[in-house]
């Protein structure tokens, strides 16, 4: 069973969310040929403050 873990900055839509989930679980039932129902992901929300750059935080640099 395929498990993604994604981490992205917090901020992005619930539409956004769910092209990403749609489009990973289509990239691995392509990629080691699992059908959909075995695919799971799990998207975390970093705050921009916990992310860093350079040894700078994400929120720091506007981002």
């Amino acid at each position: 069973m395929p498990f993604a873990q994604i981490y992205m900055l917090e901020g992005r839509t619930t539409e956004q969310k769910k092209a990403v989930i749609e489009k990973v679980t289509q990239a691995l039932m392509e990629a080691v040929g699992t059908p959909k129902e075995n695919v799971r992901i799990c998207i975390h929300d970093v705050p921009k403050e916990n992310w860093g750059i350079a040894g700078v935080s994400a929120q720091d640099l506007g981002r």
